[in-house]
């Protein structure tokens, strides 16, 4: 099977199912899972369909309805929404990143809690625009396809006027020697704008993205405010990072 063809069936499959695993793929079309990686990988640069950690979703459902089942370490990120909101109160102003763990915790905010939330990431704005006591403001620009998040100059310039109580950031990558770093330029001038537009800075992360560095910085470990992960704080994985002074949750 040519790769044309191979791919188009790929893309055929997760119109089909919404979801599919990059196990299921090679099996269906008999070719290895390394070979259906590299073809999610380039189909998901085309904007045909959007890679998820294992496989693949389609592009209008990432959009429009974010199938929990596609979300990687779900219980994980349940633990860190639960413990994020703790440090919520009604009254609050606060920035949201994008990513699936402020997914989670935009899902789980409580239904009566009044507060105003600005994010950048159409997906969880979409979330939040069904908690009726939350004024949600997306802050336009323009959109990453794959991320569904916006980015540039007129993001940065609109956080600049931003004073908020609280940035819940999603974290790809921490560090206990460089902190928070990330893999794209402009979402990385993004969020240090979010930082610098907050009084409060909480980085939500999962135990797969602790003693991880990626090329773009972020914040580093002296200017973290709060970091919250889905381990007890006695793992010892934590304890670099409780070394170096970090409070975490």
């Amino acid at each position: 099977m040519k790769k044309k063809e191979r791919q188009q069936k790929v893309v055929d499959e997760v119109s089909i199912n919404r979801q599919v695993s990059s196990t299921f793929l090679a099996e269906k079309l008999n070719v290895s899972e390394d070979t259906i990686r590299r073809d999610i990988k380039e189909l998901d640069k085309k904007g045909l369909l959007t890679k998820v950690h294992g496989g693949a979703i389609s592009t209008m459902q990432k959009l429009y309805h974010y199938n929990e089942d596609v979300i990687y370490k779900r219980e994980e990120k349940v633990v860190i929404a639960k413990k994020a909101i703790t440090l919520v109160e009604d009254g609050m102003v606060i920035i949201m990143s994008g990513g699936t763990t402020n997914l989670m915790l935009a899902k789980l905010f409580p239904k009566n809690l009044k507060a105003t939330i600005y994010t950048y990431s159409l997906p969880i704005a979409m979330q939040l625009a069904e908690h009726a006591t939350i004024e949600t403001i997306f802050i336009g620009g323009r959109i990453q396809r794959n991320s569904m998040v916006t980015t540039g100059i007129d993001v940065i310039q609109y956080l600049s006027n931003i004073t908020a109580n609280l940035c819940f950031i999603g974290v790809s990558a921490f560090n206990a020697e460089q902190g928070i770093t990330g893999e794209g330029y402009e979402v990385a001038l993004v969020k240090k704008a979010m930082i610098d537009s907050s009084e409060r800075n909480v980085y939500l992360s999962t135990s797969n993205k602790l003693n991880i560095r990626l090329n773009y910085d972020i914040c580093p470990l002296k200017e973290i405010d709060i970091a919250i992960t889905d381990l007890e704080l006695d793992d010892p994985i934590l304890k670099p990072y409780i070394d170096s002074g970090v409070v975490l949750m």
